[in-house]
């Protein structure tokens, strides 16, 4: 059916090139915003408070992030270890499709947060790479989870 004349990669490979993908974006992320000082007290509730006041994110979401700016200096280490941990998860493979349901969640919870300070699809595309690793054999192919699965079968990864 397909005549096309173009090689096509097999998709766990695009799905594997996907993943390191996004896995580099948490991960050039996190030292970025290391740099900025976006993960101190003050770095942190300076964001979110920012948020809070320009962007048009619902009343509840912006209670969420009072809350987690009212405790910057638990938030934003935590989120400087959840963004390094993606990265590093997602480029070496390792749990591939629970990493990237996490890292759904996140992007959508930022996403939401950045509602009318952003632009809409800045953070929209990763999400749907996101939500398409976790649907599919992201871990299949160039991943630490290859081994686990062949060591234990039985992990439902």
């Amino acid at each position: 059916m397909n005549k096309s004349k173009l090689p096509a990669l097999d998709s766990t490979l695009v799905l594997a090139i996907l993943r390191v993908a996004i896995g580099a974006l948490f991960l050039s992320t996190f030292f970025e915003n290391l740099g900025k000082g976006l993960y101190s007290p003050k770095g942190y509730a300076g964001l979110i408070n920012y948020y809070i006041q320009y962007d048009h994110a619902p009343a509840v979401w912006k209670h969420v992030m009072g809350f987690n700016a009212a405790h910057a200096a638990i938030a934003g280490p935590m989120q400087a270890v959840l963004e390094a941990s993606l990265g590093v998860a997602l480029i070496i493979g390792f749990f591939s499709r629970p990493a990237a349901l996490v890292a759904f969640g996140f992007l959508t919870s930022l996403w939401v947060s950045e509602w009318g300070t952003a632009w809409y699809w800045e953070l929209l595309v990763p999400m749907i790479v996101a939500a398409a690793l976790t649907l599919g054999p992201s871990g299949n192919r160039a991943a630490v989870d290859v081994a686990l699965a062949r060591r234990w079968p039985q992990l439902p990864i």
